[in-house]
Parts: C-alpha cells; structure tokens; sequence
C-alpha cells in the first residue's frame, strides 16, 4: 500500500521555514543525502512517528485559502497555551472567516495560523478550564 513519504512546503526563505517547524514540531533536520543537496528536510526524531516536511523554495505566493494545509494536534498540551507557542516561535494568527458557530459531537476546537512564510496550518485540541 502507499503511505505518505514526506510533505513539502512551498517557502522563500528555507532557513527561516525550517527552523520554525523544527521548533513547532520538535523534528530533527535530515543530513543532506549527496553533495550539493540544499533541501531542508525535517523528519521526527529518531523512534518517534510522524511524517517528513521538506522545505523547498518558490516564488509564488502563500494561498489564503490553500487547497492543501497541515493540521496540528496539540497532545496533552491546552490548545490556547500551543498557540501563543507556536505565535513565539514566529506563526501569526489568520483572521479566519469560516470557524463553526459550534463544534459537532465529539469535535475539538482548532485555531488557523500561518508560518513565518504564510503558509496556513490549523491547530487542535482541547482548553482547559
């Protein structure tokens, strides 16, 4: 069966990127694979489970509403407190038109946020208190 190898980021600055998604995620950054391999390639530390973000550099523009995003689990972690982490690290908050006016049974909560470069990515989980 096929699975997901890794996922690349369209960014300006790869060096900006991916130190960011280093933080946010805790990854590790893959040595390069052969000479003259710029790519930053982020994977989860070793033993650890999780999927490859590659950073790739492009000239064109971060989507407001991007047809493909990452969607972030907060863990154990209150969703509010993951946030304002990932807004220190460099992410800023969307004004995001389209939150549900209520969760469906079962649902948790998410916040949209953009990366140092733009691109959109959603956070979830649960508030405290």
């Amino acid at each position: 069966m096929t699975s997901i190898k890794q996922v690349s980021l369209g960014v300006n600055d790869d060096k900006r990127a991916g130190k960011f998604w280093r933080q946010a995620l805790g990854y590790v950054q893959r040595p390069p694979r052969y000479e003259g391999d710029d790519w930053i390639v982020l994977e989860p530390p070793p033993g650890e489970c999780g999927v490859a973000i590659a950073m790739d550099t492009s000239e064109s523009p971060a989507e407001e509403f991007p047809r493909i995003h990452l969607d972030l689990d907060a863990g154990d972690r209150d969703l509010d407190e993951e946030v304002d982490r990932l807004v220190a690290l460099g992410a800023r908050r969307v004004d995001w038109q389209h939150y549900p006016e209520s969760l469906p049974p079962g649902g948790r909560p998410y916040v949209v946020l953009a990366d140092p470069e733009g691109n959109r990515f959603c956070v979830e989980g649960h508030r405290r208190g």
